[in-house]
């Protein structure tokens, strides 16, 4: 009898903290900003912190992000960082936005250009949140699996950085796991 109610109150225990996860977890995809002045956007962008990710594995300071538009529309994106032993890893892809021509939304590819036909090399870049200045931005994915915190200086403005943050957890991202990008002293 004990073993039996002792099983129950354990289920029932484990029943309401997943309830309350669910509760406590956003439904749906996150929201972007509503228009995206391409344009505006093209340039450098430091990375200020990011979610941990597979293929940035071997960076280990100084990531940025170089974005130029192409004639086509597109925009061509290069990434490139540092590995602990000081020598520079860059990739090179391209973005296209999906919907309007103003659209937060893009998908972008690192493989090459013949393999473009195939969906599953385009990923997720969503424009989540930029200041009105476009120099702080939030970049993430509808699955919140990944998270990029970019801004056009080295080091962000530790006001509008924590604002940002706030307003990025508040859509369900985990930003107690982001990772602060380490810049190289000059």
């Amino acid at each position: 009898m004990i073993g039996r109610m002792h099983r129950h109150l354990i289920a029932l225990a484990f029943a309401f903290t997943a309830a309350q996860a669910a509760a406590q977890a956003p439904s749906g995809p996150p929201a972007t900003i509503g228009r995206l002045d391409v344009p505006r956007y093209m340039g450098t962008w430091h990375e200020i912190a990011k979610l941990p990710n597979i293929f940035q594995r071997d960076c280990a300071a100084a990531t940025r992000a170089e974005y130029a538009l192409l004639p086509s529309g597109r925009v061509a994106v290069t990434n490139s960082c540092e590995k602990a032993d000081g020598t520079r890893l860059q990739a090179t892809g391209e973005a296209r936005q999906v919907g309007a021509a103003d659209s937060p939304i893009l998908k972008v590819r690192f493989a090459p250009a013949w393999l473009s036909f195939v969906p599953f090399v385009w990923g997720d870049y969503w424009v989540l949140d930029l200041d009105p200045a476009y120099t702080l931005a939030a970049v993430g994915d509808p699955a919140r699996e990944y998270l990029w915190i970019l801004s056009r200086t080295p080091q962000a403005e530790p006001a509008a950085l924590q604002a940002l943050l706030d307003r990025v957890a508040r859509q369900g991202f985990p930003v107690a796991r982001l990772e602060r990008t380490a810049q190289p002293a000059r």
